[in-house]
Parts: structure tokens; sequence; C-alpha cells
């Protein structure tokens, strides 16, 4: 009765979306009762151990829905009926099947994602409105490298040191180039006039060292846009924290109560330091509005080269040289990236092949690095006004970060 109940209440909780926005062929009672009957059908399913009467009722649900729709006449003015609440009748039938076949969890959620899909029809059909052909190529790419390429490379060691899994390898690009589309993504739908706190955020997770030539170029062309650059910069290098303390907890879970600590802390002095930077400049803050989308293919590309070669480094400099050599290893590969760092780091403690001590110590220590070679982005390409301000923040940021790597006890 429970499962049957569920069933019914997702049916009502789709049907009252339907009924609000469109309830010519089907509302609130009608999806109560598509689901209710794909909720019995289930039930019929589960006790008899066929699948016969599920796909039976499915069949009548669709046959019903076409005939429905045969029946409604365009008007002249109007287009044809489309098929949205059709698919979501066949949709809901499945889920309240779903839900009595004991897999409520899905089914809630699924019902869930169409409420919501149903609800946005115009927030979406506006954000496909403002894509560009940039945009659909980075769609499609992210499509190509997370469900082509990756579902047939072999999920097994190669190489020496046993580390260079070609599966878990593009995992971790496929990671990373889906966090920087989702904040692209969050970008395009907010708009172009987000202001310079959104701005710092979005370029942390999108690209700080993009972010920081970008800002960099654009102090250069326009003294007056200087401050407003350097605060984006400073907080888009913080919210690389975020992001290097996400990938950790995806990576190596069990240990992220050991590493995150201190990564914590410094996330911590440096947001302190641009909560500073924001009040005393606030008054001459002017967010950018131009936006990029996420790198191309080759990019990825070369990101899980990059990824690839920091884990064998690692290994082999471990292995010929000892741990402290490990630090020449995370600095160099900080300078441009700290993905490849992080999540290399990630993997080798989470397999036992790296002490935690060490690992968020090459994180950090790659992350220091991150701020000099940005430091000398902002020196070449963005004047001395912008060079100033930042090297003031990127400083206290260095000590505290020293300060951790000397003091903090493990």
């Amino acid at each position: 009765m429970r499962d049957l109940g569920i069933a019914l209440g997702l049916g009502l909780l789709v049907g009252m979306q339907r009924e609000w926005a469109d309830k010519a062929i089907a509302g609130i009672r009608t999806f109560a009762l598509i689901a209710l009957a794909g909720g019995l059908c289930g039930l019929i399913a589960r006790e008899t151990e066929s699948l016969w009467t599920p796909a039976a009722g499915l069949l009548a649900i669709a046959w019903m829905f076409a005939v429905g729709n045969r029946m409604r006449q365009p008007s002249e003015t109007a287009p044809g009926p489309g098929v949205t609440t059709e698919i979501a009748g066949i949709v809901m039938f499945l889920i309240g099947a779903l839900v009595l076949m004991e897999h409520v969890v899905l089914g809630v959620v699924a019902a869930g994602a169409v409420a919501l899909l149903l609800h946005s029809k115009d927030s979406l059909h506006q954000f496909v409105d403002r894509l560009g052909a940039d945009d659909l190529r980075a769609v499609a790419r992210l499509i190509l490298i997370g469900m082509i390429i990756l579902p047939v490379l072999p999920d097994e060691a190669y190489g020496p040191y046993d580390v260079l899994n070609p599966f878990r390898i593009w995992l971790m690009v496929v990671l990373i180039v889906g966090i920087s589309m989702a904040a692209y993504v969050a970008r395009r739908l907010i708009g172009a006039k987000a202001g310079t706190l959104l701005t710092g955020i979005l370029g942390g997770l999108i690209s700080s060292t993009a972010t920081t030539v970008s800002s960099a170029r654009r102090a250069h062309a326009n003294t007056d846009e200087s401050a407003a650059a350097s605060v984006i910069v400073m907080i888009a290098s913080t919210v690389v924290f975020g992001r290097v303390l996400f990938e950790v907890a995806l990576v190596a879970p069990g240990l992220f109560g050991r590493v995150a600590p201190p990564l914590a802390i410094m996330m911590g002095l440096m947001l302190v330091i641009c909560i500073v930077a924001f009040v005393s400049m606030r008054s001459r803050l002017n967010a950018p509005s131009d936006e990029q989308p996420p790198k191309d293919l080759a990019a990825a590309v070369i990101f899980g080269l990059l990824y690839a070669a920091v884990l064998l480094g690692i290994s082999a400099v471990r292995d010929h040289f000892g741990e402290a050599a490990l630090y020449v290893v995370a600095g160099l590969s900080g300078l441009t990236d700290m993905d490849a760092i992080t999540l290399s780091s990630a993997q080798l403690m989470n397999a036992g092949s790296l002490e935690t001590a060490t690992g968020w110590r090459l994180i950090l220590v790659g992350a220091m690095a991150n701020l000099l070679f940005k430091f000398v982005a902002v020196a070449l390409l963005g004047g001395r006004p912008m060079m100033r301000r930042l090297g003031v923040m990127f400083a206290a940021s260095a000590v505290g970060g020293a300060a951790l790597l000397w003091l903090w006890p493990y």
C-alpha cells in the first residue's frame, strides 16, 4: 500500500503541473490515474514475475494518448498539438510500475525530473535561443568524451608502476569538462550582467588561469577596470580550493577528513582576503560581460595526457628520488593547472601509494605555484595598478600557505 500511495502521489505531482500549464488532454486526475495504473501493473508483474502486464498497459496508454491527440484540432492561428504531455503520461506510467517493482528511489527521482522539465519549459526555450554555434559544439564535445569515448576504454592498469588506467584517466577528463560546462551553463542562464562576485566564482569553476589572463588583458586595455579585475582573479583563485576539495571528495572520499582541513583553512584565509578587497574596492567594481564556452576537445586530450604524466611522474620520482622530490613535480604541474596534481594525488592516496600528509602538501604546493604563474601573467599583461593590488593579495595568501606547510601537524 505504501508504494502504491507513492506512485499515486507522484502522479498527482506531475498532473498538477500539467493541469496548471495545459489541461487540454490530461490534467491532475488523468496523471494520477495513469501512475496508479502503472503501479497496479507493476504490482501484478512483481507477483507473477512477468512483464506482460506492464507492457500491455503501456501499449494501452500510448494508444489512448494517440487517439486523444488526433481528436485535438489545431486552430488557424495556433500550431498543431505537441506531444510533451503524452510523453510525460507514458513516462509516469512507467514510473508507477517502477515504484511497485521495488525501485522507489529511482521512481521518485525520475518523477521529480519530469516535473522539473515540464515546469522549466520557458526557461529552457529561452536558454536554447541564446545558444550559439560555439555553445552547441561545447555540448557535443561533452557528449563525445563522456558517453561515447569513456564507455569503450579499458578499466585496467597499464605501464610502469601500474598507474595508467585509460578509463580512470579519461573519467577525470570528463569530470573536469563537466564542472566547467556546468559553470558556463549557469553563467548563460543568469546572463552577462552578473556581478563581480559571480564572475569570479564561475571563473574559478571554469578556469581560474583563463580568467586571470582575460581579466589582465581587460585591465591593461582599461585601467578603470583594474580593481574589478584584481578582485575577480582573487575570487577565482579562492574558488579553486573549493573545486579541489570537491575533486578530493569524489576521488578519495574515505580520506577527505584528513586531507580537507588544511586546504579548507587555506581557502578560508583567501576568502577573508577576498572580502577585504571586495569591501575596500566596491565602488570601483564593474563586472565584465564577455563569456566563452569551455575549452575545446584538444585541450581535454592535453589535460588527460598531463594527468597521466603527473601520475607517472609522481610514482617514478618517489621511487627513484624519494618523497622530497615530489614537490618539484607538484610545483611544475600546478603552474598552469590545478586539476592534474589534485586528481593524481587523490587517486594515489586512495590507492595507498601516497601518504595523506604528503598528498595534501603536494596539492597546496601546486596551488601556490599556480598563484605564482597567475601573478607573472598579470605582471606581463595587466599593467602596474592590477599587479600591485593582486601582488599584495597573493603575497598574503602565500604566507598563509607556507605557514600551513610548515606548522600543520600531519
